[in-house]
């Protein structure tokens, strides 16, 4: 996937692909390795790739994205139905299939499915508890064709899943977008959001993108799986949240007055960057408002001097995260994303350091409810107060160790493109240990309390902040003496077994059913997870184990095709166990942070 490329809808990469002759399909994969390497030029929004000395392909992205597959054109002898134009999209990051315009023309996301994934109110016209209408929505049933989408996305996720990263090549991508794009047009954007997040994360992974994280996949694929298993069977309001909402729907919220608390860049796979700022009111909730579009680091970084869509106000993003914003006649969506609507007005105010009201608030809900409130599918990031205790080597690279009122804490750096300044002040601030700072973070689910750091209290002078994604920290900036507190850089305890389950589940993302099927050692973990007191866990992996190996043969000792459909579905069910026991996991590993904030209060 080439960041240099403008995205192209989803049904534009299905309808190319599924063009091609089947002889020209089995070199698709290796047509897109040899478009990767070609130089691509940009003018507006025309995008030129130099196939050879005589032969370009142009891709026409007016709005930021190629919507349309007569938008791809080739000067080769076999277009339109070449090699090259369906190498170029299966090349591309995958755009929006149909933007939705929200208020007043701002853009609005492909699909906000709102907290814990349940339907925003109204968005998709709801009667009101309690109606006639309101009662049988509650008997609600999937249609006919939203049956056959969701059959159709499973199938296809299902199919990647078998093959694994290193097997799912253009075509299983394709066939996967094209389920998507059926999805979205069946009323399933969920489905379809799901299922594209997939396809990005494959094309990550087999193009070695250093942001790429099998944890991500293997997570993806758990959502595109789960949402189209399930949605056959739902009724009422668990239809209308596995459906989800195109966009998000935008309210009048009246007169607004908020305090900045800190802006992050914004750089997706799929191919979109730019800023988000967070800001907060007088009772303590969140408001954001952003500036994404399609384009790269460089759109990230720069986007935070740029003014602020909201009202005439002229603040600039890296200003509005340190000063206040008085809003009139505000629209805000679920999330808290604020509208930009002709009737919006917006002038600067005074601002508030974290260690005021009413921004200081914000550090007073114990860690552990924090991290409750994010895995029930609240906001998910945390505002801690922490000492740096020192670093620890990843596989991913250097993370900072905290302490967090008793709980060790890991923070990683948000991004790790090197055009952004994470990795680096996270390095800088390695050197700091020993200092007590507050921080904001977002939380990684996981069985050891995890977090990604976005913003922190300067070292040297705790009325100023430091927004580490667009920031850049300065050996100046750090206390000139530190102190180690006795035991800091210690890692937090033994890991649970469950390990020995998610890592069968991690292992299938990338190998495929092959690689389950040929596992080593399987046996032997089935019996120590018995014996450990996880018999749940225990017959979850035998069964994958199980579906992995079923083969079976035809009347003359052929191999019949393996039924990938069971595989999926072991292969969810242990997923979505492992991703439950870990969130319980995750909500005990942080419960210290609250018993040790409540101590001096009750001693």
């Amino acid at each position: 996937m080439s960041p240099d490329l403008p995205p192209v809808a989803p049904s534009v990469t299905a309808a190319l692909v599924a063009a091609l002759p089947p002889r020209l399909r089995k070199r698709l994969d290796a047509g897109v390795t040899k478009l990767l390497a070609r130089p691509v030029t940009r003018d507006g929004d025309t995008v030129r790739i130099a196939v050879d000395d005589g032969t370009d392909v142009v891709l026409h992205a007016p709005g930021g994205s190629v919507t349309g597959a007569d938008a791809i054109r080739c000067g080769c002898l076999l277009a339109p139905d070449c090699l090259h134009r369906a190498a170029a999209a299966s090349a591309a990051p995958v755009a929006e299939d149909t933007p939705d315009p929200g208020p007043a023309g701002e853009p609005g996301p492909a699909e906000d499915p709102g907290p814990a994934g349940e339907p925003n109110p109204g968005a998709d016209g709801d009667a009101p508890e309690g109606t006639a209408e309101g009662e049988q929505r509650e008997f609600e049933t999937a249609t006919p064709a939203q049956h056959a989408a969701a059959h159709a996305v499973f199938d296809a996720a299902a199919a990647v899943l078998e093959a694994g990263t290193d097997g799912a090549g253009a075509v299983l991508q394709a066939e996967l977008l094209h389920a998507a794009h059926t999805a979205r047009l069946a009323g399933l954007p969920r489905a379809s959001a799901a299922a594209v997040a997939v396809v990005t994360a494959v094309r990550a992974a087999r193009a070695a993108d250093p942001a790429y994280r099998l944890g991500d996949l293997a997570g993806a694929l758990t959502a595109v799986l789960d949402v189209a298993h399930r949605l056959p069977h739902a009724t009422g309001p668990e239809l209308s949240a596995l459906r989800g909402t195109v966009r998000q729907p935008y309210r009048p919220d009246g007169s607004l007055r908020l305090y900045g608390l800190f802006s992050e860049p914004v750089l997706t796979a799929t191919g979109y960057a730019g800023a988000v700022t967070w800001t907060a009111d007088a009772d303590g909730r969140l408001y954001t408002v952003s500036d994404v579009a399609p384009g790269g680091p460089a759109r990230a970084t720069g986007a935070a001097d740029r003014a602020v869509r909201v009202g005439d106000t002229t603040l600039t993003h890296r200003e509005l995260s340190r000063a206040g914003l008085a809003v009139s006649g505000a629209t805000v969506s679920p999330t808290g994303r604020l509208g930009a609507g002709a009737g919006v007005r917006a002038v600067r105010a005074s601002g508030a350091a974290w260690h005021e009201e009413p921004l200081d608030r914000l550090w007073a809900v114990p860690a552990a409810d924090q991290v409750t409130r994010a895995l029930e599918g609240g906001q998910d990031l945390l505002f801690l107060e922490v000492t740096l205790t020192g670093t620890v080597r990843e596989t991913a690279g250097d993370c900072l160790l905290a302490d967090c009122a008793g709980v060790s804490l890991r923070l990683a750096a948000a991004h790790d493109d090197p055009a952004l300044p994470c990795r680096e002040n996270l390095r800088l601030l390695a050197a700091a240990a020993g200092s007590r700072l507050r921080i904001v973070a977002r939380l990684t689910p996981g069985p050891h309390p995890r977090a990604l750091l976005l913003a922190v209290a300067h070292p040297t002078d705790p009325a100023a902040r430091v927004d580490l994604g667009l920031d850049r920290l300065q050996h100046a900036d750090l206390p000139r003496e530190t102190f180690v507190p006795p035991g800091g850089g210690a890692a937090g305890g033994e890991e649970a077994p469950l390990h020995l389950l998610r890592r069968r589940v991690h292992q299938a993302v990338p190998g495929g059913r092959r690689v389950l099927a040929l596992a080593a050692g399987t046996p032997g973990d089935v019996a120590r997870l018995r014996r450990l007191g996880l018999a749940t866990a225990a017959d979850l992996l035998d069964d994958l184990r199980t579906a992995a190996a079923d083969r079976s043969r035809d009347v003359f000792g052929r191999l019949v095709p393996a039924d990938r459909g069971r595989f999926a579905r072991s292969w969810l069910a242990a997923a979505v166990y492992t991703e439950v026991v870990e969130q319980a996991l995750c909500v005990h590993a942080w419960g210290g942070a609250a018993r040790a904030a409540a101590a001096p209060a009750t001693a």
